[in-house]
């Protein structure tokens, strides 16, 4: 709600000056009014912290989906050459042997490189989970240290 500098809000209605109001029970308003704005100032400080770490992690996220989807292009363009770079051998093959030989060449060789291509994608999807979640986890033990 916007309130004006005459202490009105946008409709012209008078604000209630909620100061001035006494609990029944209590003898210490303006501790409780203290402690109020204490616990304010903490929430509003940790939600803050909550958001920058957010920043961080959607940041951090970005980056590293940007290098895995490029790692994916990259393998599949090697694939690819290698795909191509088999059939115009196999177009040369003389006798079915040499068909034969050629396959099993490239059966190993795509089973080879399978191999490490997964282990590349698993390093950079360990990468990616790691920094995405460590702007939050510092965040959250800063801000639950400052709680306590």
């Amino acid at each position: 709600m916007k309130v004006a500098p005459n202490g009105t809000n946008v409709f012209g209605t008078p604000l209630p000056d909620f100061s001035k109001i006494a609990l029944p029970g209590i003898g210490a308003n303006d501790q409780v009014v203290a402690r109020a704005r204490e616990g304010f100032e903490k929430i509003k400080a940790a939600s803050e912290q909550m958001t920058e770490a957010l920043r961080e992690s959607y940041s951090s996220n970005a980056r590293g989906a940007t290098d895995y989807g490029l790692k994916v292009f990259e393998i599949s363009n090697a694939n690819a050459a290698s795909a191509l770079d088999f059939l115009i051998h196999l177009c040369g093959s003389k006798s079915a042997t040499d068909v034969f030989t050629l396959s099993a060449a490239q059966t190993r060789k795509a089973f080879d490189a399978a191999s490490d291509q997964n282990k590349e994608l698993w390093i950079l999807a360990q990468k990616l989970a790691t920094e995405t979640g460590e702007p939050i986890r510092k965040h959250f033990t800063k801000v639950f240290h400052q709680a306590g």
